[in-house]
């Protein structure tokens, strides 16, 4: 106690969970003095947000903020994201990743409107999320006390949380029996811990909330087409739509295809390893439509460059570094790329399975005429040998020495 800091105000970020909800009594058992105020970020938990409110103040905070931040959400961190094509190693489509800078973003704004000295978040001490609140609060008001509970208190395990909420009578629903740690936006939901920590362990079905299996799906089909302007989605089977609503619609669909499900076990910023399961069946329809449509609108070298940048992309907004100069400068770099990927896709969804069915642009550069085997007129089959000469030309040399220095090439030993 002796260390801490004195704080008149806190903002917490609050979901109402577990964590956040004893979180609440903690800081005002620790920071004496210190009003709490509650701040929750509508990014489409649904049902998540019924009853926040009165739980927040039963809790012991003084009032609770409530932002609608779904389309923001979309707009400025989703679909900048998908354009760029960043997926962090491999399979994790960064669903909670770029959700933590723009809860930050407005947590920052409530502290301000408050008054308040200090911010808090429930973010573990090895988790990745402690990185991303933090990073933003710093470059958006490094004045702002930050003030991580999971760094400073007692409690170990979500059995010791449950027994501190027992304690100060706060209203929680997680069991010690059923204890799964999830994230939910209108993105994706992600579940980690409980039988996920061995990662030999097979997900239960019933851990699933968003999406059916495969095996449950549909028998039949179903054909969409989804179009783009500049490398955005705008509409759905021909029908333009507002952004929050073609993205429900499109992960409705998705999830009652049994499209998304992943299971990953990835490097943390921390420098451990973490094992998580991921429902984002709206996010896997538009990342895929989106590569085909890029496939006919990118010329050779801007698509390979833009598939290094989408790493380094990935992996920044991975690490929580979205309000840097950096991703400004990247994101500079995919608007030139995206000015002409505009058009249709069309995809086949079948029991977890997104299929190709067509795709077209007004700047399409592929050319039938060019690739067909029997016109001429465009492209002359003898010029390529010469550019085969040319091309080989390193190979040809290096190995000409080597026969007339070792009597073989060394791919013959």
């Amino acid at each position: 106690m002796a260390d801490r800091p004195n704080l008149k105000k806190i903002v917490l970020a609050y979901s109402g969970g577990l964590d956040t909800s004893v979180i609440v009594p903690w800081l005002r058992n620790n920071y004496k003095g210190a009003e709490v105020i509650c701040f929750c970020a509508d990014l489409g938990q649904e049902e998540e947000l019924y009853g926040l409110e009165s739980k927040a103040i039963q809790s012991g905070a003084s009032k609770l903020y409530v932002r609608d931040l779904r389309e923001e959400f979309l707009v400025d961190f989703v679909f900048p994201t998908l354009r760029a094509g960043a997926i962090y190693e491999r399979d994790y489509l960064l669903g909670t990743s770029f959700a933590r800078p723009l809860i930050a973003k407005h947590l920052v704004d409530v502290a301000e409107i408050e008054g308040a000295d200090a911010v808090a978040h429930g973010a573990t001490g090895k988790g990745n999320d402690q990185v991303r609140f933090e990073l933003t609060v710093m470059a958006l008001n490094p004045k702002l006390k930050v003030v991580a509970p999971w760094r400073e208190w007692e409690i170990r395990s979500r059995e010791d949380a449950l027994a501190y909420a027992a304690e100060f009578n706060v209203p929680v629903t997680a069991t010690e029996k059923k204890i799964y740690s999830r994230d939910r936006n209108l993105f994706h939901l992600s579940h980690e811990g409980g039988l996920l920590e061995d990662p030999w362990n097979e997900p239960e079905e019933d851990m699933y909330q968003l999406s059916v299996s495969p095996q449950a799906a549909p028998d039949e089909p179903q054909i969409i087409e989804i179009g783009f302007e500049q490398g955005t989605p705008v509409s759905l089977d021909g029908e333009s739509l507002p952004p929050l609503e073609l993205f429900t619609r499109i992960n409705q669909i998705g999830a009652r295809h049994g499209i998304g499900r992943v299971d990953v076990v990835e490097n943390r910023l921390v420098g451990m390893k973490s094992h998580g399961v991921y429902e984002t069946p709206g996010g896997t329809i538009l990342r895929r439509a989106h590569q085909l449509l890029e496939a006919i609108c990118l010329d050779k070298q801007s698509l390979q460059y833009k598939d290094q940048i989408a790493i380094k992309y990935a992996e920044l907004v991975y690490n929580g570094q979205w309000y840097t100069r950096l991703r400004e400068a990247l994101d500079a770099f995919v608007n030139v790329t995206q000015q002409r990927v505009t058009g249709l896709v069309r995809l086949k969804l079948y029991k977890g399975n997104i299929i190709v069915a067509g795709r077209r642009s007004e700047y399409s550069l592929y050319r039938q005429d060019y690739a067909s085997f029997g016109e001429e007129n465009v492209y002359n089959q003898k010029d390529a040998e010469g550019f085969i000469q040319l091309f080989g030309l390193p190979m040809r040399v290096e190995a000409s020495l080597e026969i007339s220095r070792d009597g073989q090439s060394r791919f013959r030993k």
